[in-house]
């Protein structure tokens, strides 16, 4: 197995920082999502033009909306035939449609 490349040590800081940066964007998105200020459909809107949104998983989205948990997240997914590692740019327009009609 190769190893990986070998960064700077300001390569390195700089890929942290946008890592940690991704990370905030994703978890502030989630927030709204729980605070009722977005909805699905504005998020599922975003998907394919803002980065941030399309790289988020469906599962990690879908649980972060208002009464929605773990066990019916999961089970949404199931029966609409999402996979649980699908990303929010992979959903088909099918599947975005399928999950608008659950969750709203």
């Amino acid at each position: 197995m190769p190893n990986p490349p070998t960064l700077t040590a300001e390569q390195r800081e700089a890929a942290l920082a946008k890592a940690a940066e991704a990370r905030r964007a994703r978890a502030e998105l989630k927030e709204k999502l729980k605070m009722g200020s977005m909805s699905l459909k504005d998020l599922i809107a975003q998907a394919d033009d803002n980065d941030t949104v399309g790289k988020m998983k469906v599962l990690a989205v879908l649980e972060s909306l208002p009464g929605v948990g773990k066990v019916r997240a999961r089970r949404a997914m199931e029966e609409i035939g999402i996979a649980d590692t699908r990303r929010m740019r992979g959903l088909g327009e099918v599947q975005r449609k399928s999950l608008l009609e659950t969750f709203s």
